[in-house]
């Protein structure tokens, strides 16, 4: 058995697969859009740019992604979630917390703690709350 994250964005999700590209080197699998569905002609034109379904990498975890259905649908207030982020070290753990908070908000700065080298938490600019752990020391 496996659990995989769907993660649902407001009409930025190919901007946010962007983004986590460069922030995690996340690898896009696949993204297909509603206007290349089979589907196209049963939803509105306004729609067709949206992501309907994205998968990607982000070293061995897979993600997926996509648009909701209808504007104003998702709301960040409403997530009980975080996803979290294992560097192997310190200076990964500080940059990859740099680069998924910037625009965002952080909710816990990056720092040592009794049970990490580094640990932080922060809510990226799409409202998608994260945590980055370094366990061990690092260099």
């Amino acid at each position: 058995m496996q659990v995989t994250s769907y993660i649902f964005f407001d009409g930025r999700c190919a901007e946010a697969l962007a983004f986590y590209e460069k922030a995690l080197g996340a690898k896009i699998e696949a993204k297909m859009t509603y206007g290349e569905t089979p589907a196209a002609g049963q939803v509105p034109p306004a729609m067709h740019g949206r992501i309907i379904h994205a998968r990607f990498r982000i070293g061995n975890s897979v993600v997926l992604a996509s648009d909701s259905g209808d504007p104003g649908e998702v709301s960040a207030k409403a997530a009980r979630f975080a996803l979290t982020v294992h560097a192997a070290k310190t200076a990964e753990a500080e940059r990859i917390f740099r680069d998924l908070g910037e625009g965002g908000e952080v909710r816990m700065k990056m720092d040592k703690t009794f049970f990490a080298e580094r640990f932080g938490m922060a809510t990226d600019r799409f409202g998608i709350p994260w945590m980055v752990i370094c366990e061990k020391a690092g260099t």
